[in-house]
């Protein structure tokens, strides 16, 4: 049981900790929103982290192999879903930029909670690197098709939570940063870097083999 935590945790950070394009954005939420809107996003990432590691774990070779022939098509869903937040961040971010400077109009309501975790839940799961490499640690460790149902349960359990806490540290990092930058441009600037980078995480992906 010890084995299969140790397994979980390290592959729970494994895939969270290389901030990508869902951590940007997860950042950039939170630095616009707040904490607590930002901790619930962040629960959608681990979430979606947790279905995976549940699946790779259930289905094993079988559902890598089923994924494989839909891994094309995902991959461009996930291109055009990553370009249309970095457009839509970068453009409600100079709408409101814009209207702070010209009227003292109330701003428009931040996304709420249950719609911050449902979004970084779906965009989460868009991701089929997520699936495969759980599929891929499950596969390559040598007591993987003899665990029991109680180690099974430790794994993704363990899964989850490390990604849990890598993603509520972003989020808080997020909600600090947003509160230093206090200022409109601070705000604009850092939407606008989390859009670029997001687009730029979009183009790399689309132009990648395969």
């Amino acid at each position: 049981m010890t084995a299969a935590l140790l397994a979980g945790l390290l592959a729970g950070y494994g895939i969270a900790v290389p901030v990508g394009a869902v951590g940007t954005y997860l950042v950039s939420l939170s630095a616009r929103t707040s904490l607590r809107t930002g901790v619930c996003a962040a629960l959608g990432v681990a979430t979606a982290d947790g279905l995976y590691a549940l699946a790779a774990v259930l289905g094993g070779s079988a559902l890598a192999s089923a994924l494989r022939p839909a891994l094309g098509p995902l991959r461009w869903v996930c291109v055009l879903v990553l370009a249309a937040l970095a457009a839509w961040g970068a453009a409600g971010a100079l709408r409101q930029y814009r209207g702070r400077r010209l009227t003292t109009r109330a701003a428009p309501p931040p996304p709420g909670a249950l719609r911050a975790y449902l979004a970084l839940l779906g965009l989460t799961l868009l991701n089929p690197t997520t699936v495969i490499y759980f599929a891929a640690l499950v596969l390559g460790s040598q007591g993987g098709s003899a665990a029991g149902a109680t180690e099974r349960s430790v794994f993704v359990t363990a899964a989850f939570a490390a990604s849990a806490s890598w993603q509520v540290l972003l989020a808080g990092g997020g909600a600090l940063l947003g509160h230093a930058l206090t200022g409109h441009r601070g705000r604009l600037a850092t939407a606008l870097v989390a859009s670029g980078v997001m687009t730029a995480l979009a183009l790399r992906m689309a132009l990648a083999p395969g």
